[in-house]
C-alpha cells in the first residue's frame, strides 16, 4: 500500500513513524525541506512547496498513491486535500471548506453561535484595526487579540498577560488588511484533546498539554510550542469526567454542524481547550494534529495508523479501532538558542545517548552525515515511562545530550509545573 505523507516537520516525521509500523506499507513525502528522519522512512521524497496542489497530485498519480496523510495546515488552506480526493486518492485530512474550522476563527465562531454550541467565548469580529482599538478601548475586561486567518500560533496577544489596553490597541494597530477578532479573555488551564473523525464518528486520543511560551516558567513569547505531555491514564486531574465529556461533546457538536453546513469533516480535529471555573471554552480549533502534540499521541499509538486512515476515508471509524499504550510521555523541543526572536541557523548539533525516548526530526538539515539547525524548532525528544516522572527524566537526560548552539524548556513535564497547574484549577474553583 502505497500513502503520501504531505509535510515535514516533527508532525509529519511521527505520522511517517507510525504508518511505518505497517510493514505493508510504502511511504512517500512532499515536503518543502528535506527532513532526514522522514526521508530515512521513505521510498521516494519530492522536495517542493505543499501548497501546490497541482504538483502534490502529479506526485501522487506518478507513484500510484492511494492514501495521503496531511500534515500542517497550510496544504489544507491551499486545497490540497480536495484536489488529492478529486483525483480519487483518498485523504486523512478535511476539504478546504471544512478546514476552514481553523484558518478563519471567524468562520469558527460564527458556526459555533450560529448552532448554539458550547464553549464559545465572548467575541467581536472587527474588519479594521481602527475599529477593533475603539472596541478595546471601551470592553471593561481583558481581551484576547487575534487575526482571524493562521498565525502559526504565534499571532495572539492577551490583554493581563502579554500586554496592557495601550499595548492590546497598538498590536491590533499592526493588523491591517485583515479580519480581527477580539475575544474575551479565559482564565484557567489549557488543555488539548484531539480525536479521529470519519465525517461523523469522533474517536478520542490521550489528553495532552502544550507549552507555548518560549522560555522555563511560561515566560517569554508564544511560539509553536516548546514540549508537551501527556499522563498514562490519557487524562490529567485538572480535567473532571465532566469537563472531559463537556470538551467531547463540543467537538462532536462542531463536526456535526459543520456537516449540516455541507462541509463533512474527515481527518483529525484539534481542540484546545481552557478549563474555566465554569467548565471548558474552546480556544481554537485545528484542522490537523497539533505538533507537537502529534508525537505524544502517535508515539503511544497501539493500533495500526494505516487501518484508521483507511476506516477515516471510508467514513467506518468506530472506538475499537483505537488503542494507545497506558503510559505517560513527555515531548521536549531542541530549538536555535535565540529562538523564536532571532534564531541562528547553519550551526551543529550532535545529538548522544537517549534511552527511553523517541527523536522527532523537525526544522534540521543533514549536510554530509552532519545535523545543522535552521530558524524554527529543531528536533523533539519523547520520553516514555509508567509515571510522568519517568518520561520526564528521559527526555530531559536525552536533551542535555545535545551539544550544540541551541536550548530547551527544562521545565516540561516536571511535576512542580505539573502540581503548579493542579493548584492553579482548585483555586479557580474554590
Amino acid at each position: 500500500m502505497r500513502i503520501l505523507v504531505v509535510g515535514g516537520g516533527g508532525r509529519e516525521h511521527a505520522i511517517a513513524a507510525a504508518l511505518s509500523k505497517n510493514t505493508n506499507t510504502e511511504l512517500y513525502c512532499v515536503m518543502a525541506k528535506k527532513n532526514p528522519g522522514i526521508a530515512k522512512l521513505c521510498r521516494e521524497v519530492l522536495i517542493h512547496a505543499e501548497t501546490d496542489a497541482e504538483a502534490v497530485v502529479a506526485f501522487a498519480k506518478q507513484h500510484n498513491i492511494r492514501y495521503a496523510v496531511m500534515g500542517p495546515e497550510a496544504p489544507l488552506a491551499s486545497g490540497v486535500s480536495d484536489a488529492l480526493r478529486a483525483a480519487g486518492i483518498g485523504c486523512v485530512g478535511p476539504s478546504k471548506n471544512a478546514a476552514r474550522i481553523e484558518t478563519d476563527k471567524g468562520f469558527c465562531r460564527s458556526l459555533m453561535q450560529k448552532h448554539k454550541i458550547d464553549g464559545c467565548p465572548a467575541y467581536e469580529l472587527c474588519q479594521t484595526p481602527e475599529e477593533a482599538a475603539e472596541y478595546i478601548r471601551a470592553y471593561p475586561g481583558d481581551l484576547a487579540v487575534k487575526p482571524t486567518g493562521l498565525t502559526g500560533g504565534k499571532g495572539v496577544k492577551v490583554m493581563g498577560e502579554q500586554v496592557d489596553r495601550e499595548g492590546a490597541v497598538e498590536y491590533a494597530m499592526t493588523l491591517k488588511n485583515q479580519t480581527i477578532i477580539l475575544e474575551e479573555r479565559l482564565l484557567g488551564e489549557e488543555f488539548t484533546l484531539m480525536a479521529f473523525v470519519d465525517g461523523k464518528t469522533l474517536v478520542p486520543m490521550p489528553l495532552v498539554q502544550d507549552h507555548k511560551r518560549a522560555f522555563d516558567g511560561d515566560k517569554g513569547p508564544n511560539t509553536g510550542g516548546m514540549g508537551s505531555y501527556t499522563l498514562a491514564d490519557h487524562k490529567f486531574p485538572f480535567v473532571t469526567d465532566a469537563d472531559y465529556a463537556a470538551a467531547f461533546s463540543i467537538m462532536q457538536a462542531t463536526v456535526d454542524a459543520l456537516a449540516k453546513e455541507g462541509c463533512p469533516y474527515q481527518g483529525v480535529l484539534y481542540g484546545q481547550f481552557m478549563n474555566t471555573a465554569s467548565g471548558p471554552k474552546v480556544i481554537e480549533y485545528n484542522a490537523r494534529f497539533g505538533d507537537p502534540e502529534a508525537m505524544n499521541v502517535l508515539t503511544l499509538l497501539e493500533s495500526d495508523f494505516v487501518t484508521i486512515a483507511e476506516h477515516i476515508i471510508a467514513g467506518t471509524l468506530s472506538a475499537k479501532d483505537v488503542s494507545f499504550a497506558n503510559k505517560a510521555t513527555v515531548c521536549k523541543y531542541i530549538v536555535p538558542q535565540d529562538y523564536p526572536d532571532n534564531p541562528h541557523a547553519g550551526d551543529k548539533i550532535t545529538v548522544g545517548a537517549h534511552e527511553n525516548t523517541i527523536l522527532y526530526y523537525a526544522n534540521v538539515v543533514e549536510e554530509n552525515g552532519v545535523l545543522k539547525t535552521q530558524t524554527s524548532r529543531t528536533m523533539a525528544f519523547v520520553g516514555v515511562g509508567s509515571t510522568l516522572a519517568d518520561a520526564e527524566a528521559a527526555a530531559e537526560t536525552a536533551c542535555r545530550n545535545v551539544s550544540g548552539n541551541v536550548r530547551h524548556r527544562t521545565d516540561v513535564g516536571t511535576e512542580a509545573l505539573f502540581a503548579k497547574r493542579i493548584a492553579h484549577m482548585k483555586e479557580l474553583r474554590g
